[in-house]
């Protein structure tokens, strides 16, 4: 039964879910919780996710999702006609409170999935919602997708991100939002010095999950959600499924929906991919004629900072207008680059892997691998920025006659051989391919460890 106070909050935002849906608050007789709350699965742990069939629909739309009717104006006034592939499936499950596992390709629309069911369900009952996500930059784009489709229902949201000052972060945190967007670093931060709890959160969402195991945030994450309630929707959604997210699943959801979009390591079919191997010192100069013969915006990878720094500069001399991002920037930089690139004002950006999942700009038109990732998966990531949304896409990597190994790792991964193409002003190189005999001795000696000299 709920306390005087729960069924005093569940009357003041049922209704807001009276506005968003049309309907009449149910009389008093009525338990709130029986009106407005779905029901949730038991509490239990599972070693392996359920597996969700459900059908895509063609000509699919928003209507006969389970979406209230002003949402469903507000997703028509954005835009928003036809839902992808896990928008489809995922809306649905997560409106009737289940938690939810989405694996989807980059830049498939997950941020849609979860957004919606948010609004509805906290419409419903007197609780909040928490995402978490891995960069800076996703967060900002998180919560600008949360106030466009929201900016209506009178929910109110936080975005609490390293880079940026506590000061606003506080006053947004006193104006008692709804919604808080977060990366896992800055929350703990507010958790310690208790500037925020978390008692009242209800939704849990960790976006681009993969992500943020990689960067290393699986304690931030635990601690978490151990502060979470037990009694909460957790949905998480990832680009892969690695095995540290099976073990989130088994730890801290309860029964969850697994929706597979695409197997992991996939790569979307309408993006064309190419592979030039060349010396190091030619890198540069194929860059520059490539850049050239392109004219649409161009998004650049690098592994390092300083190699990041240094190709837009390089860039600025001949005359491209460049920017760049990592994480040497300030918040306000990487923020004045993004927005820059989004509006045209640079055509090209160079960004580190931090960026790869927090670069959401629609229509980049080639992405460039000027170094290879050190994980294959990250080569995913990264020439998902391209050729989102159904658009066509072009990515194209550098090689070096030394990186055999590295380009073989990727292929595994995507299943798919990489076409090597050539530039006619550039020369082109053969991998260094190691002989049997060298690999044999090469594990032989291993095995037998260091030579003692008597």
């Amino acid at each position: 039964m709920n306390s005087e106070k729960d069924n005093k909050g569940i009357k003041r935002y049922g209704q807001i879910f009276s506005n968003l849906t049309g309907q009449v608050t149910p009389p008093a007789h009525v338990p709130a919780e029986q009106a407005f709350i779905p029901q949730t699965p038991v509490t239990a742990h599972v070693h392996k996710p359920a597996e969700l069939a459900v059908p895509v629909v063609p000509d699919a739309t928003f209507y006969g999702l389970g979406i209230a009717p002003r949402i469903l104006d507000a997703l028509a006034k954005l835009k928003y006609t036809s839902p992808t592939p896990i928008q489809l499936k995922a809306i649905p499950i997560a409106i009737e409170g289940k938690d939810l596992i989405g694996v989807a390709q980059t830049g498939t629309g997950k941020t849609l999935s979860f957004c919606v069911p948010i609004y509805q369900r906290l419409a419903q009952i007197p609780k909040n919602g928490l995402i978490l996500v891995p960069t800076r930059e996703l967060a900002l784009q998180v919560d600008e997708v949360f106030r466009k489709v929201g900016h209506t229902f009178g929910m109110k949201t936080a975005v609490l991100i390293g880079g940026a000052p506590m000061g606003p972060q506080l006053s947004a945190l006193r104006a008692k939002p709804r919604i808080i967007v977060a990366t896992p670093g800055r929350l703990i931060d507010h958790l310690q010095q208790r500037t925020v709890s978390l008692a009242e959160v209800s939704i849990v969402v960790l976006d681009e999950a993969d992500r943020m195991l990689d960067m290393g945030f699986a304690p931030q994450i635990d601690r978490v959600l151990q502060s979470v309630t037990k009694d909460r929707q957790t949905m998480l959604f990832s680009a892969t499924l690695p095995q540290q997210i099976l073990r989130i699943a088994n730890r801290y959801m309860k029964l969850p929906v697994s929706i597979e979009i695409a197997p992991s390591g996939t790569v979307a079919e309408n993006i064309d991919q190419k592979l030039f191997v060349v010396n190091k010192e030619s890198k540069l100069k194929l860059l520059e004629k490539i850049v050239r013969q392109y004219l649409g915006s161009i998004l650049i990878f690098t592994r390092t900072k300083h190699g990041a720094r240094n190709i837009a500069a390089k860039l600025k001399n001949i005359n491209c207008l460049a920017a760049e991002i990592h994480s040497n920037r300030s918040l306000n930089q990487r923020r004045e680059a993004l927005e820059g690139f989004r509006a045209g004002k640079y055509r090209i950006l160079v960004a580190t892997d931090i960026a790869s999942r927090g670069i959401d700009v629609k229509n980049i038109e080639l992405v460039i691998n000027y170094d290879i990732p050190e994980d294959p998966e990250n080569y995913v990531h990264r020439i998902g920025r391209t050729g989102r949304i159904g658009n066509r896409g072009q990515a194209i990597t550098f090689a070096t006659r030394e990186q055999y190994k590295d380009v073989k790792n990727i292929e595994r991964f995507i299943k798919n051989a990489l076409p090597i193409s050539s530039h006619p002003d550039v020369p082109s190189e053969a991998f260094f391919q190691p002989s049997e005999r060298t690999v044999i001795m090469n594990n032989f000696r291993r095995s037998r460890g260091p030579i003692r000299r008597r």
